[in-house]
Order: C-alpha cells, then structure tokens, then sequence
C-alpha cells in the first residue's frame, strides 16, 4: 500500500476521491447484487416449501375425511385406522413445511443485512479520512 503523501494539491484529492467513491460505488453495487440474489433465493425456498406443503395437506385432509366416514361406517378398527394415521403423518408433514416456508418469508430475514453494516462501515470510514486530511491541511 502506497504511503500518503501531504503535499498533494486539492485537484489531486478530489479527483483521487472520485476515483475512490468510483470503486467504492462498484464494489457496494456487487455486494448488493450478491446480497439480492441470496436472498432471492432464501424466498424462493421459502416458497417451494410452501407449496409443497400445500400440496401435502390437499390429500391429506381427503384422507382423514375418508377416514372420517370409514370410521363412522363401521365400528370395526382395520381400515380407518390406517387412513387416520397416514392422513395424520401427511398432515403433520404438510403443517411442519408450512411453518418452515412461511418462517423463511418473513421480512426481517429478506432485509440485506450485510450490504446495511458495510455501507455504514463505508461512511464511517469516510467521515475519519475526511476528518484526517482537515487535521493535516489545518496542521499544514
């Protein structure tokens, strides 16, 4: 890394700036763009498992609805059970996707954290170098 040098006239440090806030500006973009699709891909996970335990609980209530009649139908104990504990299995996996999907949609965990924290950190650093070069020209 190159040492600073104080001698520098004002035309240097702004177009040494802009070159900075430049590739500042790039990077933050990459990052976001990084960021996004993460958590793009976060809700479309959360989305599959949406659906999919839809698509678990569909059956899975025509099961125990069978399982209903076939229970009401016959006092015997074979075939009801059998529907009652697959349509209840099918029901239990179809809520537990559910909650997992819904769970991973919730706003605060599709917010870019990273790219927030690195562009406060970015006008954290800026406000301490700006700070410097006032301390030097002042000293100067």
């Amino acid at each position: 890394m190159a040492t600073p040098r104080y001698d520098r006239t004002i035309p240097e440090v702004l177009a040494d700036l802009l070159g900075q806030l430049t590739i500042l500006l790039r990077k933050e973009g990459q990052l976001v763009r990084a960021e996004i699709s993460e958590k793009i891909a976060q809700m479309g996970t959360g989305v599959a498992l949406v659906i999919a335990g839809a698509v678990l609980l569909m059956p899975a209530l025509v099961i125990l609805l069978e399982a209903g009649v076939a229970g009401i139908e016959q006092a015997g104990i074979a075939p009801h059970w059998a529907s009652l504990i697959v349509g209840g299995g099918a029901v239990l996996i179809g809520l537990i996707l559910v909650m997992v999907g819904v769970n991973r949609l919730k706003a605060e965990k599709l917010v870019p954290k990273k790219t927030i924290h690195q562009l406060q950190e970015d006008a954290s650093v800026a406000k301490r170098q700006m700070r410097k070069d006032d301390e030097y020209q002042q000293a100067a």
